[in-house]
């Protein structure tokens, strides 16, 4: 069973029509890529398959269930990271994981041993949003849309703007969400993610094309 699979998808904004039967499929322990030209509509589709848009049509199974059907299965088995900072500025690091973590005891229990150690944040929890650097920012949007203990993590650009080191922070905490039987699903043009992929998309004029993964730099900015 592939923890998401996506048939026929289509959505349009009026009359312009941004997918056009798209269809892929994400397995446990690996990642998928989808690559494109800016503007081609990939984080449309990310949020899509996070819940946060309805598709005009098709179906996204996740983990054997119709979620198009049944939208609360997006909240309960996918988490998505936006490429926009979505937290609250002014709050500390902790303020806003409460606000996901409703359960104080799986947050202290995950700031000691669980997800969220391994992301290196509790020694930021009582720094405001707005004192941390890109990359760590980042790392407590990971951690928010880890609040429901997902099998799907959804992201849009996760390097985007962030330097070496935390680009490969985040790479590592995502070698192992994936080796722990997670699925990855991102879109990126950063050769240090699409090396994390074992599948790679390419979106074009509203369609998917499925590509070699080991494809990098000329060679894959060319089939674009």
């Amino acid at each position: 069973m592939a923890a998401i699979e996506v048939i026929d998808l289509n959505f349009s904004y009026g009359r312009n029509k941004i997918l056009n039967k798209l269809s892929l499929v994400g397995q446990a322990g690996q990642c998928v890529g989808i690559v494109g030209r800016n503007g081609c509509g990939k984080s449309t589709l990310l949020s899509i398959l996070a819940g946060m848009r309805k598709p005009a049509a098709g179906d996204i199974v996740l983990q054997g269930e119709n979620a198009c059907k049944n939208p609360r299965l997006f909240r309960e088995r996918t988490g998505f990271v936006p490429q926009e900072n979505t937290l609250f500025d002014e709050l500390t690091v902790l303020d806003n994981l409460k606000l996901w973590y409703l359960d104080s005891k799986v947050l202290k229990q995950e700031l000691a041993n669980g997800q969220l150690a391994r992301l290196g944040l509790a020694p930021l929890v009582h720094k405001p949003i707005k004192k941390l650097s890109g990359g760590q920012k980042k790392r407590v949007s990971i951690a928010c849309a880890l609040a429901a203990n997902p099998g799907i993590l959804i992201l849009d650009e996760p390097g985007a703007a962030l330097d070496l080191e935390a680009k490969a922070g985040i790479m590592s905490y995502l070698e192992e969400y994936k080796a722990q039987g997670g699925c990855v699903i991102l879109t990126s043009h950063e050769e240090q993610e699409l090396n994390l992929c074992n599948h790679l998309y390419i979106l074009k004029e509203g369609t998917l094309h499925e590509t070699d993964a080991s494809l990098r730099g000329e060679a894959l900015v060319c089939k674009f």
